[in-house]
C-alpha cells in the first residue's frame, strides 16, 4: 500500500469565517459542566501510571549537514546503530531544558 503523507501548517489553513468565529465563541462560553462525558471511559490511577506522553507525536524531520568534533561523533556512534536518534534526543532534552529555564525568568 502506497500512502502519501499530508502535512499542513497553521499558516496554510484558510482564514476563519465569521460563522466559524461565532461557533467557536459559543463553544468557548459553554461551561465544562455541560460537556457530555457519558461515552468516555473513566481513567484510573493505574491507567495514568502506564501513560506515555506524546506517544503519537512525530515531529517533522529536516535533513541537515552538521560539522561535529570527531570525538563527539565517535562517542555518539560507540553504542552502534541509532546515533542520529540519540543525537536528536540529546538536542531535544537541551532544547526543552532551555525553554523551561527561559520561561521561569
Amino acid at each position: 500500500m502506497n500512502e502519501k503523507m499530508v502535512s499542513k501548517k497553521l499558516e496554510d489553513l484558510p482564514p476563519l469565517t465569521e460563522a466559524d468565529r461565532e461557533r467557536l465563541a459559543v463553544l468557548a462560553a459553554r461551561p465544562d459542566s455541560e460537556i457530555d462525558l457519558s461515552d468516555m471511559p473513566e481513567l484510573t490511577e493505574e491507567d495514568w501510571k502506564t501513560a506515555v506522553r506524546g506517544k503519537h507525536y512525530r515531529p517533522v524531520k529536516a535533513q541537515i549537514t552538521a560539522h561535529l568534533d570527531k570525538d563527539v561523533l565517535a562517542w555518539l556512534k560507540a553504542d552502534g546503530r541509532g546515533y542520529q536518534t540519540r543525537m536528536n534526543a540529546i538536542l531535544r532534552r537541551e532544547m526543552l531544558q532551555s525553554r523551561a529555564s527561559n520561561q521561569q525568568q
